[in-house]
């Protein structure tokens, strides 16, 4: 497998232009941890995550006025953060040299790169455009989903085996954006054929709903689950 089978590809970026204060709630509503920062042309120029807004945040406390003797209230805490956060752009606090895989790396070389720089995620990209993000549990979901046992159809009994990078796309189109689909986290990881299912979902019912579903899927050999179930906790009604 390579990064472009395991990264995950729906990619949250930001423009190099918008604010810290923008970046901060992009981030937020979006629930990722970190995003690429684009150029007008789409290139990629630095990645900002949430340990670089936090520390910047952290420093609009000291903005509160000068005349206030002793640690600042909550409210111009508050009003300090919130000018230091909309009069300073994302390239402020943007890293700017970004440990990235090219979209045919393979996992070893994934591996041995983020543990190189000691890095927890790296952009993917196809020539000069960002296609992915691929992160340690991107490559934890790859190696334990490899070496599963299953056995090989015999010829003429069944679908052609397609590429597993094809059959990946399939399934996620099968399982996503169906009324049903109530996953959270939701990955797929397709190693010689077998599909393997990842997130956490509500049921057991779901989670069954989500298996048949792959194994529909013209060309795969079978599906593993590797979803927890995990029930919505139910409010007390007052």
């Amino acid at each position: 497998m390579r990064a472009k089978d395991v990264m995950s590809g729906e990619v949250m970026s930001i423009a190099a232009d918008a604010t810290v204060f923008e970046a901060i709630g992009l981030l937020i509503n979006t629930g990722v941890s970190a995003m690429p920062v684009l150029d007008p042309t789409g290139v990629m120029v630095g990645l900002v995550s949430e340990a670089d807004l936090i520390r910047f945040a952290e420093a609009g406390v000291s903005a509160f006025p000068s005349g206030t003797p002793g640690q600042p209230s909550e409210k111009e805490a508050a009003a300090g953060v919130y000018a230091h956060t909309r009069s300073h752009g994302v390239t402020d606090v943007m890293t700017k040299e970004v440990v990235t895989v090219d979209e045919n790396a393979t996992l070893r070389q994934v591996a041995e790169l983020m543990l190189k720089h000691r890095v927890k995620r790296a952009p993917v990209l196809s020539g000069q455009a960002v296609i992915g993000i691929v992160s340690r549990v991107d490559l934890l979901r790859a190696l334990l989903s490899s070496g599963s046992p299953v056995s090989t159809p015999k010829a003429g009994s069944g679908p052609s085996l397609l590429a597993d990078e094809q059959l990946r796309q399939n399934v996620l189109s099968a399982t996503q954006g169906q009324h049903w689909s109530a996953a959270r986290r939701a990955d797929v990881v397709v190693n010689g054929g077998v599909a393997h299912l990842w997130g956490v979902v509500p049921s057991e019912a779901v989670r069954e709903t989500y298996r048949l579903a792959a194994t529909k899927v013209p060309g795969v050999k079978a599906v593993e689950i590797h979803m927890h179930v995990v029930a919505p906790t139910a409010r007390t009604r007052l």
